[in-house]
């Protein structure tokens, strides 16, 4: 039988499925498999927004359908069979899931009393933690206070076990002083927490105000229907006027026949030198002249034209009150609710609440929010050089939305922000720095030319050295100014890592650099190295390519046993190639005597139980390892690749490792998803530097 934590509210509006997304991404890397359950819903033609974002997620194997309970007719007319149907379709799930998130019902159509109990008692009948859920708007600290003590009361005057209480869309300043109250009037052993109210979260997005205005599209594009519009200006005056009072993702409402302020609009959105739109609205039903429709589908591509016969008062109207929710659809929305979340909650605490045990077992998905978790643990400031590239502006939006990482993009500033703006991104919280910027420029080229003195460099050659992207990048790195680096969606591998070789260097205790990849299989993470530098490395090499890819296991949550590869295992076999990795292996003992290490060892005998047994039966490394160091960089390259293909495993690398400050390199080919993780890397290995200074003050 699985785990239950019950997400309930004593009212509603509480913005709880926001807390429920946070609770389930932090559930995904403690539990083998998450299961959703909605004990009460709404009878209706209308979906159950909330049980399509849970379900939806991509760590949730199960379908909208399997997720409901009962609806409010049932709980209305017989409150004892809704109860009795509640537990019998959350033991089915229990039987499924290891862990099982529920979430209570909305205080739609019962009276307030009615449902609470109702809550409070199905929690008790699944024995489930009870993580409850109040509302902050508009509420004095003490007003929550209340408002939680009573709702504590009540769960428990039914038995039901409130192991957290959380106030949710509190005033931002009214933060601290929530938790405080909390703290005074919740029973001791109860963690409490606040979360402020998310502009983003609570926006409609473009598809709403569509709808709330019986409007179409004619114009832009259909995917930034699903982004959120965070305020609105009616464009009853001039261009200059309307340009003064842009604010970033407005909706500008806009008379149908004003036509010549549709093309400023757009330039607008274009120059990256203002605010961007999220959409325009033109009223009053107007058709666009010819001339100006082929002007303006000249100007812009993606951003959503709205038209709808309201007069401009009452589309005004209509989208002032339009209001929104956090759905499944719109990314923006997601990403906003995550970091809420993560930046305002004691995770670590609510885990140690509800008191979940940890599964052994790994997947994929696991691992990448276990990754994310700690990158907003210590966020660290990451510089991406090729800041104009699409690739990386939408990885960009989204690190910055999750906030995993501070960004500095490297670039033209205008140009970026009008790429940006143009393809939808917001990037509005990374720091653009021109590499030609003089006051930078000089310093890095007085430090690069001192760093290459020997080698003859003088500051006039280095001043156009450093204006190079990559190696700008790098001496932001060096100099302190960021954490580390992510490059090579655009440049070569030898341009991106050679300026590290020449500027940052290699630690004290490594004598190469090398690198790994995370092999993330169906159950486990596997480390392999050396996959991407080194073609032949000598023994003394591959005993330091060991010992760095097993301080990354490590590093990484992965438990090191290494298992230095070759083609026989043991005392088998001989030759030049098997006596290298005997030798690697012996000098990993001298150096490393606690690192449990075998070698040299065949894969089968280094992962297979049964093989181990019969090969190496006494070994603490074999059939169990986690580190494999291949014998050269062909060998490694191949295996990778061909467990990645074969096995389906994610291979997230290569990770350079034995750096002062960590540098990564990206494939040209890279998704963004690809980037995305890079970062994510680069910013925990990190973690173990000095934070980076903000950029204006070092002098």
């Amino acid at each position: 039988m699985s785990h239950c934590v019950y997400i309930a509210s004593p009212e509603g509006r509480t913005g709880k499925s926001s807390v429920a997304l946070g609770l389930l991404e932090a559930l995904i890397p403690t539990s083998e498999s998450v299961g959703v359950f909605r004990p009460v819903s709404k009878k209706s033609s209308e979906p159950d927004h909330a049980v399509e974002l849970l379900t939806g997620h991509p760590a949730v194997d199960q379908t909208y359908e399997d997720a409901l309970g009962v609806d409010y007719d049932l709980v209305f007319s017989d409150p004892a069979a809704a109860q009795s149907r509640v537990l019998q379709r959350a033991q089915e799930l229990q039987e499924r899931f290891t862990t099982l998130v529920i979430l209570g019902s909305d205080y739609d159509e019962v009276a307030n009393p009615v449902e609470l109990q109702f809550n409070a008692t199905a929690a008790a009948n699944l024995g489930a933690s009870v993580v409850l859920v109040v509302s902050g708007l508009d509420r004095t600290a003490e007003e929550v206070a209340t408002v939680a003590a009573l709702s504590v009361q009540e769960f428990d005057s039914h038995h039901a076990q409130p192991v957290a209480v959380i106030a949710n869309r509190c005033s931002q300043d009214r933060l601290a002083d929530v938790r405080t109250a909390l703290r005074a009037r919740v029973p001791e052993g109860i963690a409490v927490g606040a979360l402020p109210e998310s502009p983003i979260i609570m926006a409609p997005t473009v598809a709403g105000l569509r709808d709330a205005i019986d409007g179409q599209l004619i114009q832009g594009a259909h995917e930034w229907l699903s982004r959120p519009s965070l305020g609105n200006v009616v464009a009853a005056m001039s261009l200059p006027n309307v340009l003064r009072r842009l604010t970033e993702n407005c909706t500008v409402i806009a008379p149908g026949d004003r036509y010549d302020l549709l093309p400023g609009l757009l330039l607008a959105q274009q120059s990256g030198t203002f605010p961007s739109l999220s959409s325009i609205v033109l009223t009053g039903g107007y058709d666009l002249p010819d001339e100006v429709k082929r002007l303006t589908e000249g100007v812009q591509q993606d951003l959503p034209i709205l038209s709808t016969e309201l007069s401009t008062f009452d589309a005004a109207i209509r989208v002032a009150g339009a209001s929104g929710r956090l759905t499944a659809n719109s990314p923006q929305k997601l990403d906003a609710a995550r970091r809420n979340v993560s930046e305002n909650l004691d995770l670590d605490e609510l885990l140690g609440v509800i008191d979940v045990a940890k599964s052994e077992v790994v997947t994929p998905m696991m691992f990448q929010f276990e990754l994310f978790a700690r990158a907003r643990g210590a966020k660290k400031t990451i510089v991406l050089p090729e800041g104009d590239e699409p690739r990386i502006l939408a990885a960009a939006e989204a690190i910055l939305a999750r906030g995993v990482a501070n960004l500095i993009l490297i670039g033209d500033e205008n140009a970026i922000r009008s790429t940006a703006s143009q393809l939808g991104h917001d990037i509005s919280e990374a720091r653009i720095i021109s590499p030609t910027d003089p006051e930078l420029v000089e310093r890095f080229a007085e430090e690069y030319a001192r760093l290459r003195a020997h080698k003859g460099v003088t500051v006039d050659q280095a001043r156009e050295k450093v204006q190079d992207v990559s190696y700008f990048g790098t001496m932001l790195v060096h100099m302190g100014l960021a954490d580390g680096m992510v490059s090579g969606s655009v440049n070569s591998t030898a341009h991106t890592i050679r300026p590290s070789f020449e500027i940052i260097r290699t630690r004290p205790d490594a004598k190469i650099v090398s690198s790994v990849f995370l092999m993330a299989l169906e159950d486990r993470v596997l480390v392999y190295g050396d996959c991407a530098v080194n073609p032949d490395p000598s023994a003394e090499q591959l005993a330091d390519i060991a010992a760095q890819s097993a301080a990354t296991a490590q590093q990484f949550g992965v438990e090191p046993r290494v298992a230095m590869l070759s083609y026989s295992t043991g005392s088998s076999g001989s030759g030049a190639d098997v006596d290298k990795v005997r030798e690697a292996t012996r000098i990993v003992h001298e150096n490393h005597p606690d690192l449990n290490v075998e070698g040299p060892i065949q894969y089968d005998a280094a992962v297979d139980a049964s093989v181990a047994k019969t090969k190496l039966p006494d070994s603490a490394v074999a059939g169990r390892a986690t580190v494999f160091v291949f014998p050269d960089l062909n060998t490694g390259n191949n295996t990778y690749k061909a467990v990645q293909r074969s096995a389906g495993a994610v291979a997230i690398g290569p990770i350079l490792q034995g750096l002062n400050k960590p540098v990564n390199d990206l494939s040209r080919g890279a998704l963004v998803e690809d980037i995305i993780n890079t970062v994510v890397i680069t910013a925990i290995q990190a973690q173990a530097d000095a934070p980076a200074a903000p950029v204006g003050d070092q002098k």
